[in-house]
């Protein structure tokens, strides 16, 4: 994941200032996103006992508890380990991709730079395919990773690249992707769309990050949304359907609502305290306790 400059990681998730160096003020888009159940518990089950069925100390590790822990423990760790270097690698991906938009924009830009950095890690197939893909598309950059903000929802986020293609503006969300057994780029997720509709809601863009300059978001007239997966065999372009744009809001809309309220859950302080039993109750005046054969007690009526 790239860290734009008014991005801040925080116990709620990443979070966006105004300016650089001011204080975290709204979620961001990914992390309200985030709120929702991820469903990977079935995928992280099986990485772990992946890792330990391909570990080469297994073994050696039957009959030895030791052994088996330390291979267990290392298996715990691996769906975090792939998700980590699946990052890293669409950190680099995207960033190539940042630098070919801003070579078109006649900006500054270190796009052989970028380039030859996925080469010394195997994944020059990743920006061959985004630059046929680029080609192919005609794509004409106008902004790229615009930070938006939405101030009556309160979040915020950056758009990978805003753009015409075909004529058509476009809003667009790269994800970079692996291969499928078919040998073609994996599918989106469709919570992408959420993401799209999230910045297409924009109210504002950032002009300088420094100073803390903002403009009205120029660019959500009628846009297409396009999410853009981008693999080592092919780059795949997905259109967000309009009909379904309303309902996605809306749920991205209850999952600010959700991040919101964990947030004050947090600070409403102990949830549950210990309570003991009530104090026995005290006799009423002038009764005595039954006992048997003490005061109180029934009296057998004497034999007639």
């Amino acid at each position: 994941m790239t860290s734009p400059a008014l991005a801040h990681q925080t116990d709620f998730g990443r979070m966006y200032s105004r300016r650089v160096g001011g204080l975290p003020e709204v979620p961001s888009i990914t992390t309200v996103i985030s709120q929702a159940a991820s469903g990977m518990e079935g995928w992280i089950g099986h990485m772990a006992a992946s890792a330990v069925v391909n570990d080469e100390r297994l073994a050696g590790a039957i009959g030895s508890p030791a052994k088996l822990r330390a291979v267990a423990r290392d298996a715990s760790g691996a769906a975090e380990t792939f998700r980590n270097a699946a990052a890293a690698r669409g950190d680099r991906v995207h960033g190539y991709c940042e630098q070919v938009a801003l070579r078109a924009l006649g900006r500054p830009h270190a796009a052989a730079e970028h380039r030859a950095r996925l080469d010394e890690h195997g994944e020059g197939a990743f920006a061959a395919r985004f630059d046929d893909w680029w080609d192919e598309y005609g794509v004409v950059p106008l902004a790229a990773e615009v930070t938006v903000w939405n101030q009556q929802v309160g979040y915020a986020g950056t758009l990978d690249l805003v753009a015409e293609v075909g004529g058509r503006l476009c809003l667009i969300d790269y994800k970079t992707k692996g291969t499928g057994r078919d040998g073609r780029v994996k599918q989106l997720d469709p919570k992408v769309v959420m993401q799209l509709v999230a910045g297409y809601k924009a109210e504002e863009m950032v002009v300088d990050a420094e100073a803390g300059t903002w403009e009205p978001w120029r660019y959500g007239a009628d846009p297409m949304l396009l999410g853009v997966a981008i693999g080592e065999t092919e780059v795949q372009s997905m259109m967000a359907s309009p009909s379904v744009l309303p309902v996605y809001w809306r749920r991205f809309w209850a999952l600010r609502q959700v991040w919101e309220a964990t947030m004050q859950v947090a600070d409403a302080g102990v949830a549950l305290r210990p309570v003991g039993p009530p104090p026995a109750a005290a006799p009423a005046a002038g009764t005595a306790a039954a006992t048997p054969g003490g005061p109180g007690a029934a009296q057998a009526s004497p034999a007639p």
